[in-house]
């Protein structure tokens, strides 16, 4: 079992991935959520399944699920987006918490929807990444390509930041140059750290 629990969230485009990835650098043990959301919808899963009977065969192509034409359809409807949440969370919970029981030391899970999935996890902390959303949507427009309509559609669709803060114990804003955003993740990470000798120390 991790020896502490922490969640990293943060709204899209916020710089979860660089903040995960130098804390992975740090010692951390990272996953993913993302990449345990595809894999609950491999070929023949149960996911996959739930989805085609949902949501029906305009979002495949053939045998294959096409996550471009499933997004167009749920990011504009939010009872769409409601619908496959309802779908997708309790397979993703179910698989990320097998992983936690199986890991030591201090894992960091990356779980952008953190707010919105009212996820039953035990978090030992919380860690939010922030950015100002003209930021966000520059990023989204350099990095992907992404309209800028489009981009504000999908924060929009999200929590908000404030709705994130409340929930955090630590929060990193990223809208800093990449040397000051690694000082600053190195700042959390030795919190983190006397979080878990704490934790043991009294264990």
């Amino acid at each position: 079992m991790a020896d502490l629990l922490v969640a990293l969230t943060g709204g899209i485009a916020s710089g979860k991935s660089t903040v995960s990835s130098h804390l992975e650098r740090l010692g951390a043990i990272v996953i993913d959520s993302d990449q345990i959301a595809r894999e609950v919808v491999a070929p023949g899963s149960l996911g996959l399944q739930q989805i085609r009977e949902h949501f029906g065969p305009g979002v495949f192509d053939g045998d294959q699920l096409n996550r471009s034409k499933l997004g167009q359809l749920v990011f504009g409807d939010k009872q769409k987006r409601l619908e496959l949440e309802g779908i997708l969370h309790p397979l993703i919970q179910k698989e990320s918490k097998s992983l936690f029981d199986k890991l030591s030391g201090i894992v960091v899970y990356q779980i952008p929807l953190l707010v919105e999935s009212n996820a039953e996890y035990d978090f030992d902390a919380v860690v939010t990444v922030e950015a100002d959303e003209q930021t966000r949507v520059s990023r989204l427009a350099d990095d992907r390509g992404m309209p800028e309509e489009d981009a504000k559609a999908r924060i929009s669709a999200q929590a908000s930041r404030s709705e994130r803060e409340r929930v955090s114990d630590f929060v990193i804003d990223s809208d800093c140059e990449l040397d000051e955003l690694e000082r600053r993740v190195a700042i959390v990470w030795e919190k983190l750290v006397e979080m878990r000798n704490s934790k043991q120390r009294f264990s």
